[in-house]
């Protein structure tokens, strides 16, 4: 999709994809054949840069058909290059960063005081939470005992402009969540057991929000592009991409 487009951003797509297969494969409560039913599990996707991945599991969950992936970024097609709102099973358009929990929380909050059982859980990126919003929102979610709230952070250690340590250092990230008084765990963000026990204890604590600090790899499964900051924004062209699909095991 993103060769195809030439797009961005397939780096940060490939540090989440296994937190995106664990969510949309044994986690989220929704139904692929109504987007809309209301007692749906929320997820929004907050690094709205990252759709490529999003657009590829909705439509593997069956929210659309797979052959939509094939115009993605193209004119006329509603997968739009930031993740859309107009595209079955996306809850909210999402670029301009720090909206998403801010926006989840509204969410949680409302149906926290409407008694209902319904989820919300939003994926965030590192260099993403340079921006004020998100810590009004990390303030906000403890006040008001937002357990239905789960918060991902994908810590792939590198944003747009260079690494995260040296543009506006996070660490020590999951100290700063419990001193907000959030539940924290942090796990290795590839691994499909940690990830889905992480999501299956959640509310880590009653009353508290929850937060998962997922440790990955940028352009995790293709060697040349791994935690390198030029796949941030470059697209394979057709040799790169032969050789990144080899790697990753898909037959051509």
């Amino acid at each position: 999709m993103v060769s195809k487009a030439n797009a961005s951003h397939i780096g940060t797509c490939l540090s989440m994809a296994d937190l995106l297969a664990v969510l949309y494969g044994q986690f989220l409560n929704v139904d692929p054949s109504n987007p809309a039913w209301v007692d749906r599990d929320r997820f929004i996707l907050s690094k709205g840069h990252g759709t490529a991945i999003v657009y590829a599991a909705l439509a593997e969950r069956g929210f659309f058909p797979k052959d939509w992936l094939d115009n993605y970024y193209q004119e006329g097609s509603p997968l739009a290059g930031h993740i859309s709102h107009v595209v079955p099973g996306v809850e909210l358009s999402t670029g301009s960063l720090g909206h998403g929990l801010p926006v989840g929380c509204g969410l949680a909050l409302g149906f926290k005081r409407d008694g209902s059982s319904n989820r919300v859980v939003v994926m965030l990126s590192d260099g993403e939470l340079d921006e004020g919003s998100n810590w009004e929102a990390i303030l906000f979610a403890p006040q008001h005992a937002l357990d239905n709230l789960i918060a991902i952070v994908d810590y792939n250690k590198i944003q747009s402009l260079g690494n995260v340590a040296d543009v506006l250092d996070l660490h020590p990230l999951a100290d700063k969540f419990r001193a907000f008084r959030w539940a924290v765990r942090e796990i290795d963000g590839h691994d499909h057991s940690a990830i889905r026990d992480a999501l299956k204890a959640a509310p880590f604590e009653a009353g508290r929000p929850s937060v998962i600090v997922a440790h990955t790899v940028k352009g995790k499964g293709v060697d040349y592009m791994e935690n390198e900051l030029l796949w941030h924004y470059r697209a394979p062209n057709a040799e790169q991409l032969s050789t990144a699909l080899s790697q990753i095991g898909v037959a051509q």
